[in-house]
């Protein structure tokens, strides 16, 4: 099975995260409670609760990587990253289409569904989430010194379930991604509203 060259594959996580950081900065940072709560149709998540859904991820999976990375006995190895076959389905069911669309559409779980469980409303989600993305760029530079084959990181729904530390991040960032694909869609919205 092809893999991916680990130093490449990193970087490429590392740009996406970036970018994640300067679109929530830039447009999101100064944006008034009427606007990140504006939902443009009663199903859907507003700005608040996709970036609390995603802080909720964060707090979860951010201190395992942590953890998992500074305990292992794994130290860095060149080789390719290779996914396995779970990880690859996990990841490539969260990543972009080529148009930056989102292909498929999933139910969040009730325990990171803020629209469901509302203390997981975040009341200052924007800083919290650029702080956590600047975490999860410090977690990709210490992710170099081990191998992501071997380092394994349990997933949210299921400990029992383990993922390889390269598909973990894939999952993680790709998920992240696809939310703030989200939030571009909101911020362009034609009835998006102006500022109170």
């Amino acid at each position: 099975m092809k893999g991916f060259l680990r130093d490449d594959l990193l970087l490429n996580l590392k740009n996406i995260t970036e970018s994640n950081i300067a679109l929530v900065s830039k447009k999101c940072v100064h944006l008034g409670d009427n606007q990140l709560k504006w939902k443009p149709s009663k199903d859907s998540w507003n700005i608040q609760e996709v970036l609390s859904h995603l802080n909720s991820y964060s707090s979860y999976y951010h201190h395992i990587f942590i953890e998992k990375i500074q305990n292992t006995k794994y130290t860095s190895s060149k080789e390719n990253f290779v996914p396995s076959p779970l990880g690859r389905s996990a990841w490539k069911s969260m990543k972009l289409g080529r148009l930056n669309n989102i292909k498929r559409k999933f139910r969040a779980p009730k325990n990171l569904n803020p629209s469901i469980t509302p203390e997981l409303i975040d009341h200052d989600p924007v800083t919290n989430f650029v702080n956590n993305q600047k975490d999860l760029i410090s977690i990709l530079e210490n992710a170099e010194k081990v191998s992501l084959k071997r380092v394994k990181i349990p997933i949210s729904i299921s400990k029992m379930v383990r993922l390889r530390l390269g598909d973990a991040l894939m999952f993680v960032i790709y998920h992240n991604e696809r939310h703030i694909q989200q939030v571009k869609n909101v911020l362009s919205h034609p009835n998006f509203p102006k500022k109170v």
